[in-house]
């Protein structure tokens, strides 16, 4: 990633700029939220007090401006600089970190069963249309994930990817038929040892024609599923060895029929992705009706913590050479040597709620205060009184992965907590 010290002109006020295999593209920003989104209340825009203020990001060769991600001036947007300063570090194509190893130990896989058939594509834009995002791949358009609550706008067309789906479609209509997409997502999410705003996901895609399933004589869904799940199985025996494996029907929007892949591992089932045949409708907005196809889906971070034994998700974010030594090019499933293991620092916090709260909103402001010293926020304890009024106890948990935190730094950060739900989300302290 290279950060840039002046501020970048390549977006205009009118227009923002996504990234594509093949340069840029333009687009008009809206003035009203998408009919196809679902609306709740934007996280109003805090302060930022823990993350350096970059001015630009590079990605790909482009320069991202954060004047165009981190918006006062839209309502829509909810992009806050803990986010934007992640834009571009690509941890998935550092050879050396848990995230890229695992990425091109599947890479391996694939060209050593496959004979190099299948493209790869590791470094397109996060900045995406609602349309690529949601539409394009089915997301019914009351399905939660569009809401401001789960998805980070940058303007009402414009969002981070929530998935490298959000690519799909561009690429089949450019005539790639067996690809490989790798790249950083971004959800808004709760706080905990799995969970992070920020993450890495693959997405394999495969199109077959009529000449491979009628040679077979099988049903055109029937061997794209056969297909599949071969592979799959393939690719986890390649990452885990010799495990016992089950298949378990599920459902996603944009797949019919759809599986999930479970391994027996450590002593318990494991999932490690998800799966299915591709709806018909995708391939025809493609061009590619006469075709029948394939996809999954995983997220690296979660096969990176089972392989690598590595505890927190907030590690891979580590600049930390105690961790980052431990890892080499090439090395899967080298298993991590914890490193002294600071004191957890616990606080409480209590407060009646507004019609408009969620979760999903606190946990970003205590994100935007503590940044990756908060290990922990659970819901302790909730009750009604008899007004109507009701009442959410958090616990949250302070622990810095390379030192001890001062008592004084801790109650600090929990007085800006306080402070700041109480002006931004609308409640009301006990």
């Amino acid at each position: 990633m290279t950060i840039f010290s002046v501020q970048s002109t390549i977006f205009s006020r009118a227009s923002v700029v996504l990234l594509s295999s093949n340069g840029f593209k333009r687009f008009s920003f809206a003035s009203s939220f998408s009919s196809s989104a679902v609306y709740s209340p934007p996280l109003p825009k805090m302060k930022k007090r823990r993350y350096p203020i970059v001015s630009a990001v590079d990605i790909g060769g482009v320069t991202i401006s954060r004047n165009d991600l981190v918006r006062d001036d839209d309502p829509t947007n909810n992009v806050p600089d803990s986010i934007f300063s992640k834009l571009g570090m690509q941890l998935h194509r550092r050879d050396k970190h848990p995230i890229g190893i695992l990425k091109n130990a599947i890479y391996n896989y694939f060209d050593s069963n496959y004979s190099k058939k299948f493209e790869k594509f590791d470094d397109l834009s996060p900045i995406v249309t609602t349309k690529q995002n949601f539409d394009d791949v089915l997301v019914p358009a009351d399905h939660v994930s569009r809401s401001l609550n789960d998805t980070y706008y940058v303007d009402s067309q414009t969002v981070l990817r929530c998935h490298t789906s959000a690519h799909q479609a561009e690429l089949l209509r450019k005539g790639h038929s067996r690809f490989l997409v790798t790249g950083d997502v971004y959800r808004r999410d709760s706080i905990d040892s799995t969970h992070y705003p920020v993450f890495h996901q693959m997405e394999g895609f495969c199109v077959f024609s009529p000449e491979d399933w009628n040679e077979s004589g099988k049903d055109s869904t029937l061997y794209a599923a056969e297909d599949l799940k071969k592979c799959l199985e393939g690719l986890a025996r390649h990452l885990f060895g010799s495990v016992e494996m089950r298949w378990v029907d599920t459902y996603f929007p944009f797949t019919n029929p759809s599986f999930e892949l479970e391994i027996y591992f450590k002593e318990d089932w494991l999932e490690v992705l998800g799966c299915g045949v591709t709806e018909q409708v995708i391939l025809k907005q493609s061009g590619l009706e006469n075709n029948v196809a394939w996809a999954f889906g995983l997220g690296l971070e979660r096969l990176a913590m089972v392989l690598f034994d590595i505890p927190d998700i907030r590690f891979f974010w580590t600049s930390d050479e105690r961790f980052t030594s431990q890892f080499g090019k090439g090395e899967l499933g080298v298993k991590f040597k914890p490193y002294s293991k600071y004191p957890p620092c616990y606080k409480d916090i209590s407060f009646w709620i507004s019609d408009s709260f969620t979760e999903n909103n606190f946990c970003e402001v205590v994100r935007g205060i503590a940044g990756d010293l908060v290990e922990e926020l659970k819901l302790i304890d909730q009750f009604t009184n008899k007004k109507g009024m009701t009442s959410h106890c958090y616990r949250i948990v302070f622990r810095s992965m390379e030192r001890s935190l001062t008592d004084e730094e801790v109650n600090d950060l929990q007085s800006k907590v306080r402070d700041e739900v109480q002006k931004k989300l609308n409640v009301e302290l006990r």
